[in-house]
């Protein structure tokens, strides 16, 4: 069975939805740059297949309309919706194909523009209201609209995680990412991408003034729940953004990044999506023969400071080899690309860092969680 590597880690800078700079590129632009991008690494001709996740533009494939403008018209395209886990999964789906035999390079990734995302609108009781797919049936205890109660506020009592040790990781996130953009650690992966704003070219979510006085003072999302603690401070945002890797089979011989190891889903109860990841990383590791002491980084995204922090705890984790440039919290969550632009920042720090193995997990809208192991060779 040959080995799935990656051969190419590319991502656009991570937008603010709506008033940031990619706030009038469009979805179908982003996957065009980053499907562009990924083919002056690799020969076009070797291309078999293109996998992209998406979120928010459900009814298409933006996968076969991003092969078609790059030229690859003779390639297929398939997009795929594991909601925050979808740029993930696409990875997953090209090492599976790979591993399989059946494909030998695929371009995989994930985008999300929430700034130009279509809004629909239904009649409900004779008014029109804003609509979205529903990510699973409504509950109180886990209402499918609201994933600051779903996932932050469940994850927060559940685990016992308390307002300051929220804002106290993401104030960890913004310092993490701040430094990332400092040193250059991000200049490897980021391809500059031309907007009707200019060029952008640096993440412009993290925020170098913040602090825990700031964050402390925050109003929380629902003051009409006792206790409630989650703020915008501890959550990720909205944002835009594209990332996308390319996956090959060892056997074409190519330069390979790393190798993908693992990787595993899990489902639970959807007021419990923010624990997904505490099950979805053991069931990763334990398809590997690994445990989390074999692990040299975690990504770990941030879709709120409480779900990270549980993850960090209830598995034991050193919380010095977790989200070592920022996460959600900091760089944001553009949400189908987040699994993909993770995984494109953990091979490029192990290899920053001369080799290891690394783990990128998430949690996911619906009662979903998703991780997958990779290695990187020392130099």
């Amino acid at each position: 069975m040959p080995e799935a590597v990656l051969v190419s880690a590319l991502r656009t800078p991570v937008g603010t939805a709506f008033r940031g700079t990619l706030r009038d590129t469009s979805a179908f632009d982003l996957a065009h740059h980053v499907v562009t991008s990924a083919l002056s690494e690799v020969d076009p001709a070797l291309v078999d297949d293109v996998v992209l996740g998406e979120g928010l533009h459900g009814g298409g494939d933006i996968a076969r309309h991003a092969a078609i403008t790059a030229g690859l018209t003779g390639v297929p395209g398939l997009a795929v919706n594991r909601h925050c886990a979808a740029g993930q999964s696409a990875v997953q789906t090209a090492a599976a194909s790979i591993r399989a035999g059946m494909d030998e390079l695929v371009l995989a990734g994930g985008v999300n523009s929430a700034s130009t995302a279509p809004r629909s609108r239904v009649q409900v009781d004779g008014e029109w209201v804003d609509w979205m797919s529903p990510t699973h049936p409504d509950r109180p205890d886990a209402p499918n609209k609201d994933m600051s109660i779903t996932v932050g506020w469940n994850a927060a009592v559940k685990a016992a995680v308390t307002r300051e040790a929220m804002d106290a990781w993401a104030l960890r996130s913004h310092r993490n990412a701040v430094r990332a953009i400092d040193e250059g650690r991000f200049d490897a992966e980021i391809r500059p991408i031309a907007t009707p704003h200019g060029l952008f070219a640096v993440d412009e979510h993290p925020r170098r003034d913040t602090n825990m006085d700031k964050l402390a003072k925050l109003r929380v999302l629902h003051p009409e729940i006792e206790g409630f603690s989650i703020t915008a401070g501890n959550s990720s945002g909205a944002n835009d953004g594209a990332a996308i890797l390319a996956v090959a089979s060892d056997a074409l011989g190519l330069p390979a990044l790393a190798r993908v190891v693992s990787w595993a889903s899990v489902g639970v109860d959807p007021a419990e999506t923010g624990m997904a990841a505490v099950g979805a990383i053991p069931k990763a590791l334990g398809r590997a023969g690994m445990s989390v002491a074999d692990v040299d980084l975690f990504e770990i995204n941030e879709a709120f400071a409480a779900m990270c922090v549980a993850t960090v705890e209830l598995l034991g984790l050193d919380a010095d080899r977790v989200n070592v440039n920022g996460s959600g919290c900091s760089l944001g969550h553009p949400v189908a690309a987040s699994g993909a632009r993770m995984l494109v920042t953990l091979t490029h720090e192990l290899r920053r860092r001369g080799g290891g193995v690394g783990v990128a997990a998430m949690c996911a809208g619906g009662g979903m969680g998703s991780a997958t192991v990779i290695e990187v060779p020392a130099p």
